[in-house]
């Protein structure tokens, strides 16, 4: 379950009649836990409980119901349990129907409420569904009840109305969320009257809503017609207390969609919503996947916490602009210079969707710029302009959500520091927003899209896109060269197996002069490569994130040397985090945060997260293409391996359908002869690491003819026949000659040397093994065929960066795993590694000693034969 549909279910629950037993039950229910969970907890086998009326799931909640009175007492009772604490209970919870509390044990941090106000708090129980919050989202949940509210209404207008789902009217039903998000908003904020829309919309459209699509038609008519110009217009009464709005937003389409009577509740429902709360970097996040069907799964996972933004804004430009902020001081000549600075600033973000690294950016700059204000002792409009933010986004619905919630934004700051009053004198009409356009970012001409300044601000921009009115009064505000331009996202990163079709076009399009570059590098790549096309035209700096692998192996030598032939350096980078959203268990992705742009002579700054989380930064003189404080050193792509090491390879690939892979189940099928004469143990990563016995159909030519008597061995070869036979890529066709075989058929004469291609960040030891000549790699690993046996230390320590000493596990899988742990002495340096001077005995002594260790350490695997007698 997402957080949007926890919101829903909690909400259910707090709006149902109590009942004492039920309740524990249906509480875990709307946190995501399984129906076998609930039906063993109801038995009474799985209720480790020892509080009366309590319900106690393992490493989750403690929770209670009781009589009236008492909820406090039971709550402290929970609390003392000998079984919250052993069970690792993360919370617990008291309630008798009429009030509720309930403890994070962890944090100490504590809810108390009425029962009925339960769904308020949600947030506040996230973690039991394996969802990571964030303060914003625990204490004010109308963003995710927000983002609810309008998916429904959205998905039940295009059940009613199928032709605004289509491409010609997708992007008019965009509009129609838009203006409504508007509305909700503007009428909780004093822009107008208190509840004017939702009142309207209540009072003058019944139960069977035939009539609520006309009532709102006319109510956006209005909004975009002049007051001196409404005779002509012959509004309805009703209409006519609508203040103008216009600015683009209510241009356009003049039709609506029909409203069914489900729909019609959806729309009051969200209407009734404290829309004056709204966050619009979260809210405009969240309900970005409502477009897309195959993205609404996904609802309210997509919100990117402000730290994580800042992590790419604060050194990118926000850090200076403070510091000059108290360099300056009181001195007025330098804050109105700083203030002229700050007003002067482009953001643009060239994959923006729904805006939340500029809204953010506009944010921290208003809050700057409200400081230099108090200390001048000034009054007045911000000269932050929103036509100063730009972006493109692919998909029309964020983008007129980022162009929303900038307006949010703006007006939210007016309100905090210019009061209430002028703030909302100073909305209507609208008449700026950011400059976001619809568009595929790497096609687009990024010198259009944001252009030099002086052919920026020729005419302002407002929802509809360029509005042909000329800029208002300036300020005394400096060019915007004086302040530059700052590129700054999160761009997609598709690795290079997960890209579409269209994604490999369009990195085809963007490094079109440098042959096959493309096939190689991570989708996000393309952006640092148009950004620093960009900036050889300006003098500007960018920041991304990105995912690390840019940073590291093959891709290196293919992308930085050309985002350096720019005159482009690193200028900061957040190094390795994981990057998560608010899916439930998501693992993240490693990603880093990379700064570039024109070289100078200034420190460059690495960040890093320590284990206690706090962030450390290091000031050094360079940070080259890895990320690592040294020179700039490029190391290209061989094929050969250095120092007469044996070469590492992929495993083999089977390209079989799966069906020259055996499971334990179907060894049935053959007989313990044919198991030994033609079958191996086949391990890729994850049979290794766990331990997971499966084996393959290994046939070489001389044995497949007797092998394919039986008439097992013969189905499952014709299978794999069929299956090349239907694929369309021709070199899988023509593997159809020899099903009985892998791709590749590479086994070790003696031993092979196993490397997982990946492994868990919180593992003590990275696993290496070694298994015998009855054992084979599957594509899903490394292996080193017949290689030395020390060649395992070098893996170990190459992989780790550093050794600790080795540890022998017994594994299920029978081999002989020998893992090294991180941490200790950093072997980085030696010149056996790098240099190329001496093998093997150009290491320390050592790491001959661990591999020494781990050669005796080896044993022989233990047989299917012997497995089975057994």
């Amino acid at each position: 379950m997402n957080a949007v549909e926890i919101e829903e279910a909690v909400s259910t629950l707090a709006a149902s009649e109590f009942d004492s037993d039920d309740f524990p039950y249906a509480f875990l229910t709307a946190f995501g836990t399984k129906e076998t969970t609930i039906k063993r907890l109801r038995v009474g086998g799985n209720n480790q409980s020892d509080v009366l009326g309590g319900v106690l799931v393992r490493g989750n909640i403690h929770l209670a119901t009781c009589a009236k009175g008492a909820v406090n007492a039971t709550l402290k009772a929970l609390l003392a349990s000998p079984k919250t604490a052993s069970t690792k209970a993360k919370f617990v919870l008291a309630t008798d129907g009429v009030d509720l509390e309930a403890e994070e044990i962890a944090t100490g941090e504590t809810v108390a409420c009425a029962h009925g106000d339960l769904a308020e708090h949600f947030g506040f129980f996230l973690p039991l569904a394996g969802i990571s919050t964030v303060r914003e989202i625990k204490n004010n949940p109308i963003d995710i009840k927000a983002t609810g509210r309008l998916n429904k209404l959205y998905i039940e207008l295009l059940k009613e109305n199928p032709e605004w789902g289509t491409d010609k009217r997708r992007r008019e039903l965009n509009q129609l969320m838009a203006r409504l998000i508007f509305c909700f908003f503007a009428e909780d904020t004093g822009i107008f009257p208190p509840n004017l829309f939702t009142k309207t919309v209540s009072e003058l459209t019944d139960a069977s809503s035939a009539n609520t699509h006309i009532v709102i038609a006319e109510l956006f008519r209005a909004m975009d017609i002049q007051r001196e110009k409404r005779g002509p217009a012959k509004l309805k009464a009703w209409a006519d207390k609508f203040p103008y709005v216009n600015g683009g937003l209510f241009t356009g389409t003049a039709d609506c969609p029909r409203f069914s009577r489900i729909a019609r509740a959806y729309l009051l429902r969200a209407g009734e919503l404290n829309w004056r709360e709204i966050n619009p970097d979260i809210f405009g996040s969240m309900i970005q996947a409502v477009e897309d069907e195959g993205e609404r799964g996904s609802l309210g996972m997509h919100y990117t916490s402000v730290p994580n933004i800042l992590k790419v804004l604060n050194p990118l430009f926000l850090d200076d602009l403070r510091q000059q902020l108290e360099s300056a001081g009181d001195n007025a000549r330098k804050l109105r210079n700083l203030r002229r600075r700050i007003a002067a600033i482009r953001v643009f973000d060239p994959a923006c969707g729904s805006g939340n690294f500029l809204v953010v950016a506009y944010q921290q700059m208003r809050e700057i710029e409200a400081e230099i204000v108090r200390r001048l002792g000034e009054d007045g409009a911000s000269w932050i302009k929103l036509e100063n933010f730009y972006g493109i986004e692919i998909k029309s619905f964020p983008v007129e959500i980022a162009k929303l919630s900038l307006l949010i934004a703006e007006f939210q700051c007016d309100v905090r520091y210019r009061g209430e009053r002028l703030a909302c004198l100073n909305v209507l009409p609208l008449h700026r927003t950011g400059q976001i356009q619809v568009g595929n970012a790497l096609r687009l001409n990024w010198l259009e899209v944001c252009p030099p300044s002086s052919r920026a601000g020729v005419e302002q921009w407002d929802f509809g896109g360029r509005s042909g009115r000329l800029p208002l009064e300036e300020t005394g505000v400096g060019k915007a060269e004086e302040a530059g331009i700052y590129i700054c996202g999160n761009p997609p990163y598709k690795g290079t197996k997960n890209q579409t079709e269209t994604q490999k076009e369009d990195l085809r399009f963007v490094f079109s002069e440098f042959a096959d570059t493309y096939k190689s590098l991570d989708y996000v790549a393309g952006w640092f490569f148009k950004e620093s096309q960009f900036a050889s035209h300006k003098k500007n700096r960018a920041a991304f994130v990105a995912t690390n692998s840019i940073c590291q192996g093959g891709q290196v030598p293919l992308l930085w040397p050309l985002i350096f032939s720019h005159g482009n350096k690193i200028l900061f980078a957040h190094t390795s985090f994981v990057w998560k959203n608010l899916a439930a268990h998501n693992a993240g992705v490693v990603v880093a945060v990379i700064g570039f742009g024109p070289s100078s002579d200034q420190f460059r700054s690495i960040y890093s997260i320590e284990k206690d989380g706090s962030v450390s930064v290091k000031h050094v003189q360079n940070i080259n293409a890895y990320l690592v404080p040294s020179r700039d050193i490029i190391i290209e792509s061989s094929y050969r391996p250095c120092n007469g090491l044996p070469k590492m390879n992929l495993g083999n690939q089977p390209y079989d359908g799966n069906h020259l892979i055996l499971e334990t189940n179907e060894f049935s099928e053959l007989s313990l002869e044919d198991i030994n004469r033609f079958t191996k143990l086949i391990y890729g990563s994850s049979e290794f690491i766990r331990g997971r016995r499966r084996r393959c159909l290994w046939l070489t030519d001389s044995a497949v003819d007797q092998a394919l008597h039986n008439d097992f061995i013969k189905g499952r070869v014709a299978s794999v026949q069929a299956w090349r036979l239907s694929s369309t890529r021709p070199g899988t066709r023509a593997m159809a000659v020899r099903p009985h075989q892998f791709c590749e058929m590479n086994i070790g004469t003696k031993s092979t040397l196993i490397i997982p291609i990946r492994s868990s960040e919180s593992r003590e030891y990275l696993p290496v093994g070694i298994l015998d000549n009855n054992s084979t790699v599957s594509n899903l690993a490394y292996a080193l065929y017949d290689a030395p046996i020390w060649t395992l230390a070098i893996i170990a320590c190459n992989c780790s960066g550093s050794i600790r000493g080795c540890a022998v596990r017994r594994r299920q899988a029978s081999i002989g795993a020998v893992e090294f742990g991180a941490g200790g002495r950093d072997f980085g340096s030696w010149r056996g590694v790098h240099d190329g001077t001496g093998g093997a005995s150009g290491f320390p002594a050592r790491v001959r000693r661990i591999a020494s260790r781990a050669s005796m350490a080896r044993r022989r695997p233990v047989s299917i034969t012997e497995r089975m007698s057994a």
